[in-house]
């Protein structure tokens, strides 16, 4: 047992999936839930999600030895300042935001003395939101990125040796070099899923919705990127303009050379382009991030 109660604020699919695993690697002795839905609450309720359910915010967090903040990034300082009185000496607050930077700014302010504040991203999702979404399985061979920022080397430990009985891999990554990281590798393709769904919404328009029922993998794969929370997604961009803009500047440059490579009919450099792209594609099945399993790989496990 790593830490004797934990409490989840936000109960969507990340914390939903931090009690399963949790529970399955006796990682905790007693976790708490809160969400500000009711209807949520009480969903959690009836599925067995958090051996506590709380109706209030402040209960929940009441002597928790570890805190997680797992609600969208726009609403983590609203949060933050409510729990700060109710939070006991030496307790560890976290969070699973997908931009660091931001989130450092809006709760660092309202952390208690004696309070660490240890930043963390677990790079794993799937399309779907709500508690009836987790499964104990989501975050195996997965990364989950630590921002310490100064925070007590200690706590900081401890918070990497629960992600790691969770079943994930864990590194220490400075916060602006997180935030561009992730504008690259997650950010940026949401957006463009995203924006490839719109086209093909409104071709569909024209074309008898052809676009979608004909639809091949390729763009299935876009789909199901697109289908992500939408709040979430509205947050991170508010978030982290810099390095989104930033990589979506690179994106477009790279976007107009292979418009022109297609324009002047240059097929070897289209082939050369698509070669080194092919290569990243192996590295990442060589490194474990992907799997020939339908759908990642994900399934449905909630215990």
């Amino acid at each position: 047992m790593i830490y004797q109660r934990v409490a989840l604020i936000g109960l969507g699919l990340i914390a939903s999936s931090m009690f399963w695993a949790m529970k399955r690697r006796g990682v905790a002795g007693h976790v708490t839930g809160y969400a500000r839905s009711a209807e949520t609450r009480e969903t959690a309720r009836r599925i067995g999600l958090c051996d506590t359910v709380c109706d209030r915010l402040a209960d929940a967090v009441r002597d928790a030895d570890l805190v997680v903040l797992a609600v969208p990034v726009g609403a983590m300082e609203v949060v933050a300042r409510e729990i700060a009185p109710h939070l006991k000496p030496g307790a560890t607050l976290t969070d699973v935001g997908s931009v660091k930077q931001s989130v450092i700014d809006a709760v660092g302010p309202h952390v208690p003395e004696g309070v660490h504040f240890v930043p963390a991203h677990p790079m794993a999702g799937t399309e779907h939101s709500g508690p009836e979404s987790g499964f104990a399985t989501l975050f195996d061979n997965r990364w989950t990125l630590i921002v310490p920022e100064g925070a007590d080397e200690d706590a900081v430990a401890r918070l990497e040796a629960y992600w790691q009985a969770l079943g994930a891999n864990t590194e220490r990554m400075d916060v602006a070099h997180h935030d561009l990281v992730c504008a690259v590798v997650s950010h940026i393709p949401h957006l463009i899923a995203y924006t490839m769904v719109g086209v093909a919404d409104d071709l569909g328009r024209v074309s008898d919705q052809e676009v979608v029922k004909f639809s091949a993998a390729g763009f299935r794969d876009f789909t199901r990127i697109a289908a992500s929370d939408p709040t979430m997604w509205r947050d991170v961009f508010l978030t982290n303009k810099e390095a989104t803009i930033e990589i979506l500047g690179r994106f477009t440059e790279e976007l107009f050379a292979l418009q022109r490579a297609i324009r002047q009919g240059d097929g070897d450099h289209l082939f050369d382009y698509f070669t080194r792209t092919r290569a990243i594609r192996r590295g990442i099945i060589e490194a474990g991030q992907d799997t020939d399993e339908p759908n990642f790989g994900r399934g449905k496990a909630a215990g």
